[in-house]
């Protein structure tokens, strides 16, 4: 048997009938930037993520750096998050000329651990940015407390969170603004590149719109330099059909989650995911810590299997930022949990069949 890592073309045939239309007449009625579907979608991701505004973006990347950008953060800034996380957070830190500034991790949820942040702050720093990582909310309460004391802004990224849940209240709805990719493998993909920025503060929403739109307030009137960092009608268009398909999508995430919990309890040899009492994760991957990972990669792939390691090398440690002079041991949790993590197929219309054969190979590579 193969089993993917991901399956989009399956996802696509449930909504297919609805996505050709939309096309067709964004087509016949030539509007392809802006219109009725950006704002319509603008408003229902708002409502979904209990948030008073959305501001619909080009991608994750331009979310968190106009958010950024909004908080004021800029040249000779520090932002804090974290190393174990895809490089498009950063970047969009550097983009705003601020400089990141790492904290470890949490070792059981692998998100940022609160107790590491008040030693990373200085009379530079700007902002917070916890990452929810894998589906799972950041522990948010500590963190908001932190900032308020020291008069920090809390940018989410959200950007593998879409509908996930801390105490009850929505990733993204929480700290400042919250930050959403609609890469196309994300739980909430579009068919292309998208992001999307929430927040509860008029001011914000509107300072995000001019940062997209080439610092326009109105056409052809610029109070600001800014970007060309809009989300595409079509793209809205799809991902308004497929909003209304994602809480069921979640759920079926977390069933397959809490199946691969029951049929890979008490295996020797990996760690287990663990959803922190304070969250509801939704499971955008489902990452299991392993001995031996390498070679468990490759007898899964051997086996038809398809795995992802995410993310393999901590951002501290790459190239990119060797100008920052940290080294190996810098965030030892951080680094122990890439050393061993592993990402298992995880999507909403992965079958049962389908991750029993993953959890015998898994096994049978233990037993052997």
């Amino acid at each position: 048997m193969n089993v993917p890592f991901l399956d989009l073309k399956v996802q696509y045939r449930q909504i297919e009938n609805d996505v050709l239309p939309m096309m067709t007449q964004a087509m016949q009625n030539g509007a392809f930037i802006g219109g009725p579907q950006v704002t319509g979608f603008e408003e229902e991701f708002a409502t979904f993520c209990d948030s008073r505004y959305c501001v619909g973006v080009a991608s994750g990347t331009d979310a968190i750096r106009f958010a950024l950008m909004a908080a004021g953060a800029g040249p000779g800034d520090e932002v804090i998050t974290v190393p174990n996380t895809f490089i498009a957070t950063t970047e969009a830190i550097s983009q705003t000329g601020a400089r990141p500034i790492f904290v470890d991790v949490d070792p059981v949820t692998c998100n940022m651990d609160p107790t590491a942040i008040e030693d990373a702050i200085t009379p530079r720093t700007k902002a917070i940015v916890p990452v929810h990582l894998y589906g799972q909310p950041a522990d948010m309460d500590p963190i908001l407390d932190i900032a308020a004391r020291r008069g920090l802004a809390v940018i989410e990224d959200a950007c593998q969170a879409h509908g996930a849940l801390y105490q009850g209240k929505k990733a993204g709805s929480i700290g400042f603004a919250g930050c959403f990719s609609f890469y196309p493998g994300k739980n909430l993909g579009a068919f292309g590149e998208g992001g999307a920025v929430v927040t509860q503060d008029e001011p914000t929403a509107q300072a995000i719109r001019m940062i997209r739109d080439h610092g326009q307030s109105q056409k052809y009137i610029h109070e600001i330099e800014g970007y060309n960092g809009r989300l595409d009608a079509i793209q809205a268009g799809v991902l308004r059909i497929k909003l209304k398909r994602l809480a069921d999508w979640n759920a079926s995430r977390r069933q397959n989650a809490a199946y691969y919990d029951q049929r890979l309890a008490g295996v020797p040899g990996i760690q287990l995911p663990v959803e922190a009492a304070y969250a509801r994760s939704v499971y955008h991957l489902y990452v299991i810590h392993a001995e031996r990972r390498d070679e468990l990669q490759r007898f899964l792939a051997d086996r038809g299997v398809a795995t992802g390691l995410h993310y393999p090398k901590p951002l501290h440690l790459q190239n990119a930022y060797a100008h920052m002079g940290l080294t190996v041991g810098a965030f030892p949790v951080a680094e122990s949990s890439a050393a061993r993590l592993l990402s298992l197929p995880m999507f909403a219309e992965l079958t049962r069949e389908q991750m029993d054969y993953v959890v015998e190979q898994i096994k049978a590579f233990f037993e052997k």
